[in-house]
């Protein structure tokens, strides 16, 4: 039988939800630390009875940046980063990103993170949305900025071990290939998200 409106209730915003909550009855931090992240555990009781003991990565808040220009063409594009990343053992191609250091704002990282993996700064920095990376058992957020009227003012300040290449890349290239080859980043693939949202979207409708 083929799936209709009517097999599953509407969306009906965001409502808290009481009935599918999960009661912290204990909690252990710290069992295994090293300095991007640390995991911990949780035993919950959940509806009906249900109990578990569950992992929780605790990690700093993220941010990734959307650097946008227009060329001297009219052409839109991105500024990204071509790197080996150790996770996936192969190269990456992203929008510069990186985490927000304590005592820091997301806004006072992204500019730092600019600046120091490309070497630009930007006169305007908009907040577009934060998400939950991976909300399953992951607590940080990644706050997505976009950052318009670039200048480069500086070489790269890149960390002992970081090895980055700048490139640009048109708008129209970054939205048609991403999850493609090298461009599979998913934090990227979410700030394109919010880049159609509220830029392409609303440039269209003009």
């Amino acid at each position: 039988m083929a799936l209709t409106e009517h097999d599953f209730p509407p969306f009906d915003g965001d409502r808290p939800a009481a009935d599918l909550l999960w009661q912290t009855t204990a909690r252990q931090d710290g069992v295994f630390t090293c300095p991007i992240l640390s995991l911990g555990t949780c035993d919950r009781t959940g509806p009906g009875g249900r109990s578990g003991r569950f992992v929780v990565m605790h990690a700093p808040d993220w941010v990734t940046l959307i650097p946008v220009f227009r060329g001297t063409d009219g052409v839109m594009r991105f500024v990204i980063e071509r790197q080996y990343r150790h996770g996936i053992d192969r190269v990456s191609l992203e929008f510069p990103a990186g985490l927000v250091d304590k005592g820091e704002t997301p806004e006072q990282a992204a500019r730092r993170e600019l600046l120091e993996e490309t070497g630009l700064v930007c006169s305007t920095c908009t907040l577009l949305g934060t998400v939950a990376p991976n909300s399953a058992f992951m607590d940080n957020r990644c706050s997505i900025f976009l950052m318009e009227g670039l200048e480069k003012v500086a070489g790269q300040n890149l960390d002992a071990t970081e090895q980055i290449e700048i490139l640009t890349m048109t708008e129209t290239d970054a939205i048609s290939l991403i999850g493609k080859g090298q461009f599979d980043n998913g934090m990227m693939a979410c700030a394109l998200g919010f880049y159609l949202r509220d830029v392409v979207s609303k440039r269209s409708k003009k």
